[in-house]
């Protein structure tokens, strides 16, 4: 499951070169915004060939010059904050690119009235990297979230009912203003981050999987101390809108495994001559789940990037978080004693790295 986040997916990436390393491989990968871009990438490309697809999308959009300060002007922070200036003014290559025509300017309804960028350069790039025919027809099934603009609801693009195209990941990753909305049969979507940034809902919506998830989170919902300044604010309240709805999310499924639970210690106590009854056997089949592990890795390096930090793909940014993302896995393959333990009941459980 990979959240969304810009330039922050980099430490996606570096987890999944983890992950295949150590020979585990996805059945599923679901993904929201950036994470729905490293899903095609990996879903999209024969297992021989996904870290270098993945590889060939990170550098290009952090291909712009690198340059560096002279000492005392501020060093990794400053250059930080200039990339991302330089992000918002010239666009990232392979991504989106600034309109000729600024919206105040454009025609109302129109794509230009409607954003700042042009993510056709996004389209080409994906339909280079990655073979959507392999994607569709794969060993790997596909889930990537959007929000309808018209009913304001949550949408899941699945290549189990669906025909996955470059529009349906442009679609997962149009965040507003920035990006326009992406039209597919005659709907309009927006980035699926607007209504939840982690498919965790979608993919146990059943609750009753038996699966290994490995979740794949870009913001941390848990600081380590209060905001110091403005621009500390800013980053904080951006980590907990974007990592909410994981929460809230982990707490319902919480409160439906306790009462799973508790509905098979009822039926446990009913006698015999019950147990045959139509509605007492539907309630024995919501008691009975396969079990279920969450394995919950989160970016919390800090690139120095403040609040700004989905929309700075600087080289050296980008190669920083890919090799964070690669290190905790590792730690976590190396220490499993050190993970923290949460029991949902019925053989559910969570793993915190």
């Amino acid at each position: 499951m990979l959240q969304g986040g810009g330039a922050l997916g980099a430490y996606q990436a570096g987890v999944y070169q983890g992950l295949a390393a150590s020979g585990f491989e996805p059945t599923w990968v679901a993904g929201v915004s950036i994470g729905a871009i490293n899903t095609a990438l990996i879903a999209g490309n024969p297992r021989e060939r996904r870290m270098e697809r993945m590889r060939e999308f990170w550098d290009r959009v952090s291909s712009r010059e690198s340059f560096a300060l002279p000492a005392g002007l501020g060093g990794r922070p400053v250059m930080n904050r200039m990339s991302a200036a330089g992000a918002v003014m010239f666009g990232i290559p392979g991504f989106f690119q600034p309109r000729q025509v600024p919206p105040s300017l454009a025609p109302d309804g129109t794509l230009s009235a409607m954003s700042y960028y042009d993510t056709e350069p996004l389209r080409a790039t994906l339909n280079e990297l990655v073979d959507f025919d392999l994607l569709n027809d794969g060993d790997v099934r596909v889930s990537l979230g959007a929000a309808n603009v018209r009913t304001g609801e949550s949408v899941y693009f699945d290549s189990e009912h669906d025909t996955i195209a470059a529009e349906h990941v442009m679609a997962s990753g149009a965040l507003p203003p920035g990006f326009p909305p992406v039209e597919i049969d005659g709907e309009y979507y927006w980035d699926g981050g607007i209504m939840s940034n982690t498919p965790l809902a979608y993919v146990c919506q059943d609750f009753r999987m038996g699966a290994l998830i490995v979740a794949i989170d870009l913001f941390s919902g848990m600081g380590s101390k209060l905001p110091q300044n403005l621009d500390q604010v800013n980053e904080r309240v951006k980590d907990i809108q974007y990592q909410s709805k994981q929460r809230l999310t982990g707490a319902m499924i919480r409160r439906i495994e306790d009462l799973r639970s508790t509905l098979a210690d009822v039926l446990g106590k009913l006698p015999k001559s019950l147990l045959g009854d139509p509605q007492v056997q539907k309630l024995a089949e919501v008691s009975e789940r396969d079990p279920l592990s969450i394995i919950h890795l989160v970016n919390r390096h800090d690139t120095a990037s403040s609040d700004f930090k989905d929309c700075e793909f600087s080289r050296a940014t980008v190669q920083e978080l890919w090799r964070e993302g690669y290190r905790d896995v590792n730690v976590l393959f190396a220490h499993p004693q050190d993970c923290r333990v949460t029991h949902y009941g019925n053989e559910v459980r969570v793993f915190e790295a």
